[in-house]
């Protein structure tokens, strides 16, 4: 029985989230099934994150155990070619038994992507949130240089969450404008519930002023959901990168 690591991109448009759930499409049901398919083994994959229903993913982390015979390096090929072309396999490797590809995660990498044009709008609805409102960028940019740093996220995390500990260590947080888009990029080493949409959701009412820069170093003292701004659509949110410490994913 060995263990393979893939790493994956989707597309989040048609599935209610990564996460299996008895009701609702998943990517990770879909997975399960192929590998079924392919293997006749029934696999219960472990994942670097959740993502929710509408979200992306460039670099999803996911493994499982396996008595079948494919070569590590191939399962690529194999599930992507039953796999629907809305889910690519990238890469497959086979690592240490013990590799859990959320708990020895030490960073993740996400990316919110905004569209900011009306012609080509139809195409980029469901991978970018739309929206046309003036938007100040550079104070965007500079309330979101409070979030770097460790720092008690409570405000930007969503209601039902179940961890007991709020704190979370950004080690960088940007945007930048890339023709008809603005992109928003953070790195840290855990996040919580929603918070990623949350940040980008209190960032834009800062871009339309309807928030100062300050109010975000309030808005994290705080320590209060309902101070910071709403939550970001899904469609614009694309998990990066899953980041591992060498030694974790080496077969000994």
């Amino acid at each position: 029985m060995g263990r393979i690591k893939l790493i994956i991109e989707y597309d989040g448009t048609n599935y209610h989230g990564s996460q299996i759930q008895a009701n609702g499409h998943t990517i990770q049901a879909e997975l399960q099934q192929c590998i079924q398919r392919l293997t006749g083994e029934k696999v219960s994959l472990l994942l670097a994150g959740r993502t929710d229903a509408g979200v992306h993913a460039l670099g999803q982390v996911v493994a499982f155990n396996t008595a079948a015979s494919i070569p590590s390096e191939r399962w690529q090929y194999a599930l992507n070619s039953v796999l629907p072309g809305d889910i690519r396999i990238l890469d497959s490797q086979e690592v240490h038994p013990d590799f859990h590809p959320r708990f020895d995660a030490v960073a993740k990498l996400y990316r919110y992507q905004i569209y900011r044009q009306p012609a080509g709008a139809t195409f980029y609805r469901h991978h970018a949130y739309v929206c046309f409102d003036p938007l100040n960028l550079e104070n965007m940019q500079e309330a979101a240089r409070y979030l770097e740093g460790q720092h008690d996220f409570r405000s930007f995390c969503a209601s039902g969450s179940s961890v007991k500990n709020f704190e979370r260590n950004v080690s960088h947080c940007r945007l930048w404008e890339e023709g008809a888009f603005v992109n928003f990029e953070i790195s840290a080493d855990g996040f919580l519930y929603n918070m990623v949409r949350i940040i980008m959701g209190t960032l834009l009412e800062v871009g339309r002023g309807r928030l100062s820069i300050a109010d975000m170093e309030r808005i994290l003292a705080a320590k209060d959901r309902s101070q910071a701004g709403p939550t970001a659509p899904a469609q614009g949110l694309y998990l990066v990168e899953v980041r591992y410490p060498e030694s974790t994913e080496k077969m000994k």
